[in-house]
């Protein structure tokens, strides 16, 4: 086979049966990104399924690989039932691939509890931490922004924001070089006395840590690049995550109608697609794939459930930038 030598590839192992779109686009994506010889990727689920869907592509290079996975676990399931009830789903058998060391990476875009239940009992949480995060880089003009929890965990404790804070201030300030990171917290105002219970106690206890805590923070703020990490419970992260995908969508649909309603616009249009496409893109979930998993001992990536093959593509290059950047041993402090 061309290309790098096989015992120097990234393996990762992807759920090929998690999420709306799987396994068609699941298995796309994954074709896609087989483009790269630094990795192989090892498709997990129902092996008959899969090799259908490969069959559409022809002629494949060494770069995938099919493990078998008699069962599969809904959207609707509950997490830790359905992982101890279906030892022979994708999301148990990928990750047990990473806890056993035959892959380095898995991406899942299957029922975010399982995969996080799954992962804290095969692979284990970092020590002393009370819960993970997904946590996800936006390429905002201003600079990157991390923001989490994405939704792993809608009710946290104070105790629990610190540990967000303290983990993704050691993130940005080692893998984008940032040496005092600002981190922020969610909140309905500025004011230390804004916001719900959680948030208040939180903000006292930040105050108190080694990191660079600039206070609360609204919505508003984020894009504005006014701190480099938003902490935030799980529930309220993965409705800000939601409003932003809606948001793009709504503003590519009307600035096309607007276009379109318009002669005079018409021909310019043609010219300002890629440039709206670029704007927008900012929101997109597609574009930034996955979230990583933050919290537990080994690289978990998280991808949005209606993820389609880009999105998967985009969540495959995620794993290996989070391997490459040797991520899990950077948050080990």
């Amino acid at each position: 086979m061309a290309g790098q030598n096989a015992s120097n590839r990234i393996r990762i192992a992807l759920d090929a049966m998690g999420g709306d779109q799987a396994p068609a686009e699941i298995v796309k994506g994954a074709v896609a990104a087989a483009v790269d010889d630094e990795m192989e990727i090892v498709l997990v689920g129902q092996e008959s399924l899969i090799y259908n869907e490969l069959e559409k592509y022809g002629s494949l290079n060494g770069n995938i690989s099919v493990v078998n996975a008699t069962q599969l676990v809904g959207m609707d399931e509950r997490p830790v039932s359905a992982i101890r009830e279906k030892r022979d789903s994708s999301i148990v058998v990928g990750i047990n691939l990473l806890g056993e060391g035959r892959v380095q990476s898995f991406v899942s875009a299957g029922n975010t509890g399982a995969v996080m239940a799954a992962a804290c009992l095969t692979v284990g949480r970092m020590r002393d931490l009370e819960r993970p995060a997904l946590g996800a880089i936006f390429p905002f003009p201003t600079g990157p922004i991390l923001c989490l929890d994405l939704g792993a965990n809608p009710n946290c404790r104070p105790t629990t924001l610190v540990q967000y804070a303290e983990m993704g201030s050691i993130y940005m300030q080692k893998i984008f070089n940032i040496s005092r990171p600002r981190v922020g917290l969610l909140s309905t105002g500025e004011e230390d006395t804004k916001g719900n219970q959680l948030t208040v106690e939180a903000n006292q206890l930040l105050k108190n840590t080694g990191v660079n805590f600039i206070g609360n923070v609204e919505g508003g703020d984020i894009p504005s690049g006014k701190a480099d990490v938003i902490v935030t419970d799980g529930f309220t992260g993965n409705i800000l995550l939601k409003l932003g995908e809606g948001l793009g969508e709504m503003l590519l649909d009307a600035l096309r109608k607007a276009i379109g309603d318009s002669p005079e616009l018409k021909e310019a249009g043609e010219f300002m697609e890629p440039i709206i496409h670029s704007v927008v893109g900012l929101l997109d979930y597609r574009r930034y794939g996955g979230a990583l998993l933050f919290g537990v001992n080994s690289n978990v990536i998280v991808a949005h459930g209606r993820s389609d093959a880009e999105a998967v593509k985009n969540a495959i290059n995620a794993a290996k930038h989070t391997v490459q950047m040797d991520v899990v041993e950077a948050l080990k402090v």
